[in-house]
C-alpha cells in the first residue's frame, strides 16, 4: 500500500540532497529513478532546479500537477505563462542568494584584476624565486557596468561603492529611485565600462544578449564577469576574442553547457572559471530549503504561496 503522505517528485539529481529532509513530511520520489515514473500521474508537486528546461511531455504525464516548486532563485527553464494557462502555480526562492552571489562577483573581479589565482600558482611553482613582484591593476576609479539591476545587481553596486568603483548599469526597465545612473543602451554601457558584470535574469528573449558586438565594445582592456546564466553570452564569440586579444579577460561562474567541457577552456587565456557556485553557500541553501518547505506546506494546506513567480 502506498504512503498516505502527499506525493512529490524531485526532478534532478542535482537536488538529491532535498530528498531526506522532504521525506520527513512528504513522500518524495526522485524522478531519475526509472521505476518511480510509474507514479507520475499521482503527483501534485514537482520540485525543480530553475536552470533546467522542463519538457512538455513530463507535464503532460502529470495530470494532477498543481505546483512547480523551484528550489533556486532563477526559473528560466520553466515556461511560466504556459504553466499558468494550465492552472499550475510556480514558486521560487526569491532573492535568497543575492548577497552571496554579489560577494562572488566581487571576488571574481578582485581575483582577476589583482591576479590572485596567477599569484598563487607562481608561489607554488617556484616562480617567485627571485623575490620580484608583478604589478597588478588597482580598482580605484575603475568604471563598472552592471547588466541587470535586480537584487543581485544592486548588491554588487553597493559593494562596488566601497571599493571605489564608478558604477553605471543598464536594464530594460528604468529605475529612477536608484543612486546609480542608467546607461542609454547595453552597447553604451559596454563601451564606457572597464568591467562588465552580467547579473540579469535569463529568459527566451535575451539569449546571447552579450553578443560579439557587445564584447567588442568592452574591448581589449575590458573584463567580462558572468554570475547570471551562461546563455546570456555568445560563448563562442567570447572565447574567440579572448584567444586573439580583442577582450582583456573573463571571469565566469556560469556556462552555456554545464558542466562545461574542460577542453573548451584549455587554451583560453586570461580567464578565471568557477563551477556555478556564486549563490551556493550554506546560508543561501538553508534559506532556499526553508522557502521550499513553506511553499509546499502552503500548497498542501490550501494557503497562500509565500514566494510565487508573478
Amino acid at each position: 500500500m502506498y504512503n498516505s503522505r502527499p506525493l512529490i517528485f524531485i526532478a534532478h539529481p542535482l537536488l538529491g540532497f532535498v530528498l531526506d529532509p522532504l521525506s520527513e513530511h512528504y513522500e518524495a520520489l526522485p524522478l531519475w529513478v526509472e521505476e518511480n515514473k510509474q507514479r507520475l500521474a499521482e503527483a501534485r508537486v514537482l520540485v525543480v532546479a530553475g536552470e533546467f528546461r522542463i519538457e512538455p511531455a513530463l507535464i503532460d504525464a502529470m495530470p494532477q500537477l498543481g505546483l512547480i516548486a523551484c528550489f533556486s532563485v532563477g526559473y528560466d527553464g520553466i515556461d511560466v505563462p504556459a504553466m499558468r494557462a494550465r492552472g499550475i502555480a510556480v514558486t521560487h526562492a526569491m532573492d535568497a542568494n543575492s548577497e552571496d552571489a554579489a560577494d562572488h562577483a566581487i571576488g571574481l573581479i578582485l581575483a582577476h584584476r589583482r591576479e590572485i589565482v596567477v599569484g598563487d600558482a607562481k608561489v607554488r611553482s617556484g616562480g617567485w624565486s627571485n623575490g620580484s613582484k608583478a604589478l597588478t591593476r588597482s580598482l580605484a576609479d575603475t568604471s563598472l557596468g552592471i547588466v541587470g539591476m535586480g537584487s543581485i545587481g544592486q548588491a554588487i553596486a553597493r559593494r562596488a561603492d566601497a571599493l571605489r568603483l564608478h558604477t553605471c548599469w543598464w536594464g530594460p526597465t528604468e529605475k529612477p529611485d536608484l543612486p546609480w545612473p542608467r546607461a542609454d543602451s547595453l552597447a553604451t554601457l559596454a563601451r564606457d565600462s572597464d568591467i562588465l558584470v552580467i547579473a540579469a535574469r535569463a529568459h527566451a528573449g535575451n539569449e546571447k544578449m552579450i553578443s560579439a558586438e557587445i564584447i567588442d565594445q568592452l574591448g581589449r582592456d575590458g573584463l567580462l564577469v558572468n554570475i547570471a546564466r551562461g546563455q546570456l553570452i555568445d560563448e563562442d564569440a567570447l572565447i574567440a576574442r579572448l584567444q586573439d586579444g580583442r577582450l582583456g579577460g573573463a571571469a565566469l561562474d556560469v556556462f552555456m553547457q554545464e558542466p562545461t567541457p574542460p577542453a573548451r577552456w584549455q587554451n583560453v587565456p586570461n580567464t578565471i572559471l568557477t563551477p556555478h557556485t556564486a549563490g551556493a553557500t550554506d546560508a543561501a541553501i538553508a534559506t532556499m530549503m526553508t522557502m521550499l518547505r513553506a511553499n509546499l506546506d502552503a500548497f498542501f494546506g490550501g494557503g497562500r504561496l509565500p514566494t510565487p513567480v508573478t
